[in-house]
């Protein structure tokens, strides 16, 4: 486990840390993004991706864990339906911390952190694969099988005259030697 960074945290104390990245969640869930310092939105990336994993489980306990940083319920149920139906099918990766020019009070790095709600295609393109590798491996037993029998169709013809011609010098022999 790593330690604990020494010192003064994003404000004065832990607790007022934790409830500032507590507000700044149900903001950025609320909102779908919001504009802030680059710290803070570094702070904040991990807790909220963490509270989008609960809510993509959906049961009683994860709601009541999530319940215990957002104390908004209309914003929990907002996390829940719509958020964590958007990200089912993406497995990470659920913000995005984009940077901007500074602030111009103080010259602080601000930044954007947003939710991801674009598809993901990488599975869509790798399900389409296997699906054709699946059709693939299907026709081809049926094409082997199609192409052994040609194949035995069209060796059984040389194979029979072989033995026949085999055969025919053998009798030719027994007649000769019947005539002697």
């Amino acid at each position: 486990m790593p330690t604990p960074k020494k010192g003064p945290r994003l404000a004065s104390s832990p607790a007022h840390e934790r409830l500032m990245l507590a507000n700044m969640a149900t903001s950025l869930f609320q909102n779908g993004q919001i504009t802030t310092t680059l710290p803070k939105a570094k702070r904040l990336r991990p807790l909220a991706e963490r509270l989008i994993t609960f809510a993509k489980r959906g049961d009683l306990h994860s709601r009541r864990r999530v319940m215990r940083v957002i104390r908004n319920k209309s914003v929990v149920h907002i996390l829940f339906t719509q958020i964590a139906e958007q990200m089912e099918q993406r497995e990470g990766g659920y913000t995005r911390i984009v940077k901007i020019a500074p602030r111009v009070g103080d010259n602080a790095p601000a930044a954007i952190i947003e939710l991801v709600t674009e598809p993901v295609a990488k599975k869509a393109v790798v399900k389409e694969a296997e699906a054709a590798t699946k059709v693939v491996e299907e026709e081809a037993p049926a094409v082997e099988t199609e192409a052994a029998e040609a194949a035995e169709a069209a060796e059984a013809p040389v194979e029979e005259t072989a033995a026949a011609e085999a055969e025919a010098p053998a009798e030719e022999a027994a007649e000769a030697e019947k005539a002697e």
